[in-house]
């Protein structure tokens, strides 16, 4: 009787075990990034934050390894040899922008206006504007947008045409930013779209989750 209990015990405690295993490897960072949809249930846009404002480290998130690293370039890390980023950088959530239509193969890049945001970070956003630029003769859009949260706000700017009325030099330093940041990979300015243009950018290249 003790031995059949002493079973009983350890398949009860291998079977707590494993629903406790598969419940943190589900909720994991990475399961968290990969089902997070493009837009949240308020209707705004779901960014995930790669790299801190203020940051001069190229860190990327590795659909591979699952895991935020620094990007590596002739095997070394890469190092933004400028100022650091002048936002939070990232990408939008289940997005993709297709290689055999102009895209780079990767997901919409943005920048998001607001104080510095922990790698890793998923934020309710929403767009304000784009800037458009050609990278290696391929679209490379970055989205700008300010936190959905008015008390994260760093920018009172409800859209493109406020944004630049109030913040034109903003505007500049983004531009002036993004064409200078990587000396061996320059890039070509094609101009700036409003909070329109970039949700229809959005929605063009947001993918459908699995159910």
């Amino acid at each position: 009787m003790k031995i059949f209990r002493l079973k009983t015990n350890l398949l009860f405690r291998s079977c707590i075990l494993f629903f406790t295993l598969t419940l943190v490897s589900n909720c994991s960072p990475a399961m968290k990034i990969f089902k997070t949809p493009t837009f949240s249930e308020g209707k705004n846009v779901n960014c995930i934050i790669e790299i801190p404002a203020g940051t001069s480290k190229k860190i990327e998130f590795n659909k591979t390894s699952k895991k935020f690293a620094v990007d590596l370039r002739d095997g070394k890390e890469r190092i933004i040899e400028y100022l650091p980023y002048p936002g939070n950088h990232g990408f939008i959530a289940s997005t993709y922008s297709e290689p055999t239509t102009g895209g780079d193969g990767d997901p919409l890049d943005v920048l998001v206006l607001c104080e510095t945001l922990k790698t890793g970070t998923i934020l309710e956003t929403k767009p304000i504007g784009v800037l458009k630029l050609l990278d290696a003769g391929e679209s490379d859009y970055k989205v700008i947008c300010i936190p959905a949260d008015e008390k994260l706000r760093t920018v009172s700017a409800a859209n493109f045409a406020e944004f630049s009325k109030k913040y034109p030099n903003a505007l500049q330093l983004i531009e002036t930013w993004f064409s200078n940041y990587d000396h061996s990979d320059p890039v070509i300015i094609k101009g700036w779209g409003d909070e329109k243009e970039a949700l229809a950018e959005i929605q063009r290249l947001s993918v459908p989750m699995k159910k």
